[in-house]
C-alpha cells in the first residue's frame, strides 16, 4: 500500500507505549509534523504526563484536553436517556467516548491546519471503525493514517523492540503487570487478552479495579435518592451536581457496593466474536433509575416504542454511526420523550444489587391510585367496559376457531 503524502498530521495520543511509537513512526515513516491530542475523559490516570513525553519528542503543537463534562453531557446522558444497551448486556462504554474523540480530533485538525488524523486502533477490533467513521462524517475529505493496517509491529515483543531501538521510554509498572488490554473513561473500564480470551476461564479476581466483589461488599446497604430533570440526573441526596459529577460520584458509591461487574462475548462489526470484562457501576445504576422514573412518567405505546427502537440506536453507537443521520433522527425522537421524565427514584445498593425502593413524580407521573387500587374506586373505573374489550380482541380468534371446529 502507498503512502498517502501528508504534511501534518493530528495523533490521538496517551503517551504510552503504542501511542508513544506511533509517534515516532509517523515522524519517520511520513516525515510529517505531529499534533498531539491527549482527552482527559475521566479514565482515572493523570494525563499531563503525555505532554512532557511529546515535548521531550518533538511535538510543538501538543492539545491536553479535559473533556470530561462535555463527554458525560453531550454523549453519556443522551444514550441513556435511550436506554442503550448492546445484545442485552454491554452498555456502550468504550463505544460512546469515539465519537467524542474524533470530533475534538477534527477540531484541532481544522485549527492547525492539518490534513491528517491517526489513531491508534487495531486492525481487528471496532475502535478503527468508530474512529474513522466520526472523522469522515465531520471532515469528509480527511487523511487518515492507521498505523496498525500498515506496520510489521504486530506483537509486544517487537514494539519494545522498536521503542529500544528509537529511544522511546517505556513506563515500566510497579507490582505485577496487567495482562489485560484495558481502557477506562468515566463510564466504565474494560479488560481484554490475556486469560480472558479463553471464554472458559473466569478473571482473576485481582482483576477488578473499580468494584469491590459481591461478597466482600458491605453487609449493610446504602441507599441514595435520585432527581431528574427531562430524562437527566441532576442530583443526588438533594445535591445538585453535573453530568460528570454525576457519574464520578455514582462510581464511587455503586463500585463500593459490588455493582457493575459484568462478563461478555459480543460480536464485533469486523464479525468476530470477541471476550470482555467490564465495570460500569455508574451506568448500571444510571439504567435502573431512568428506567423507573420512565415508569411512571411515559406512555406505555411511547415506553414500548422506545424499546422496540433502543437496539437498532445501540446497534448504531456500537458500530461507530453516531455522527450518522439516522442516529441523530432517533435521538431527535427519543429527546422528545423525556420532557415528562421527570421525579425522583430512591435506590438500595446491596452487594451487587440495584433495588428500586421508590419512585415519583409530582408534575408528570401517569400512575393513578384511584384508578389501579384494589379497594373502592368509586366509580373511576367501570369493570363492565372489560367484557367488551376482551370480545372486540378476541373476535378474530373466535372467528379462525369457528373455522375449525
Amino acid at each position: 500500500m502507498s503512502k498517502i503524502n501528508v504534511k501534518k498530521v493530528v495523533l490521538a495520543y496517551s503517551g504510552g507505549l503504542d501511542t508513544s511509537i506511533i509517534l515516532k513512526w509517523l515522524q519517520d515513516e511520513y516525515d510529517c509534523e505531529v499534533v498531539t491530542f491527549t482527552a482527559d475523559i475521566g479514565q482515572g490516570e493523570e494525563v499531563e504526563p503525555a505532554r512532557a513525553k511529546a515535548q521531550a519528542a518533538g511535538v510543538k503543537e501538543i492539545y491536553v484536553d479535559d473533556l470530561r463534562e462535555e463527554y458525560a453531557r453531550d454523549f453519556v446522558f443522551p444514550m441513556f436517556r435511550a436506554n442503550a444497551i448492546y445484545e442485552g448486556e454491554y452498555l456502550l462504554g468504550t463505544s460512546i467516548a469515539r465519537p467524542l474523540i474524533s470530533k475534538r480530533q477534527i477540531e484541532i485538525a481544522n485549527a492547525t491546519g492539518a490534513d491528517a488524523v491517526s489513531h491508534g486502533a487495531t486492525g481487528k477490533g471496532n475502535d478503527q471503525v468508530r474512529f474513522e467513521l466520526g472523522y469522515y462524517g465531520l471532515k469528509p475529505d480527511v487523511q487518515v493514517i492507521a498505523p496498525w493496517r500498515e506496520w510489521d509491529l504486530n506483537s509486544r515483543e517487537k514494539l519494545m523492540s522498536y521503542a529500544e531501538t528509537h529511544g522511546i521510554s517505556v513506563e515500566q509498572k510497579r507490582g505485577k503487570k496487567s495482562p489485560y488490554s484495558m481502557d477506562a473513561n468515566l463510564l466504565h473500564i474494560s479488560y481484554e487478552g490475556g486469560v480472558l480470551e479463553d471464554p472458559w476461564a473466569g478473571p482473576e479476581d485481582d482483576m477488578w479495579r473499580w468494584t469491590v466483589s459481591p461478597e466482600n461488599a458491605p453487609d449493610t446497604a446504602t441507599i441514595i435518592e435520585l432527581n431528574f430533570e427531562k430524562g437527566d440526573i441532576v442530583a443526588i441526596d438533594g445535591q445538585a451536581m453535573s453530568p460528570a459529577q454525576v457519574m464520578a460520584h455514582l462510581n464511587k458509591v455503586a463500585g463500593a457496593n459490588g455493582i457493575g461487574r459484568d462478563d461478555i462475548v459480543e460480536n464485533r462489526y469486523v464479525g468476530m466474536k470477541s471476550r470482555g470484562c467490564y465495570e460500569t457501576p455508574a451506568g448500571t445504576v444510571m439504567l435502573k433509575a431512568h428506567r423507573a422514573i420512565e415508569s411512571i412518567t411515559l406512555d406505555r405505546e411511547v415506553a414500548h416504542l422506545k424499546d422496540e427502537l433502543m437496539p437498532r440506536y445501540a446497534t448504531l453507537i456500537y458500530n461507530g454511526y453516531w455522527w450518522a443521520p439516522e442516529r441523530r433522527m432517533l435521538q431527535e425522537m427519543i429527546n422528545a420523550s423525556q420532557v415528562t421524565v421527570n421525579g425522583r427514584v430512591r435506590l438500595k445498593l446491596y452487594k451487587g444489587n440495584v433495588i428500586v425502593e421508590g419512585r415519583e413524580s409530582a408534575t408528570d407521573s401517569l400512575f393513578d391510585v384511584n384508578i389501579v387500587t384494589f379497594e373502592d374506586d368509586k366509580g373511576a373505573y367501570n369493570q363492565q367496559d372489560a367484557e367488551g374489550f376482551i370480545k372486540l380482541n378476541a373476535l378474530r380468534m373466535r372467528i379462525a376457531a369457528r373455522k375449525n371446529t
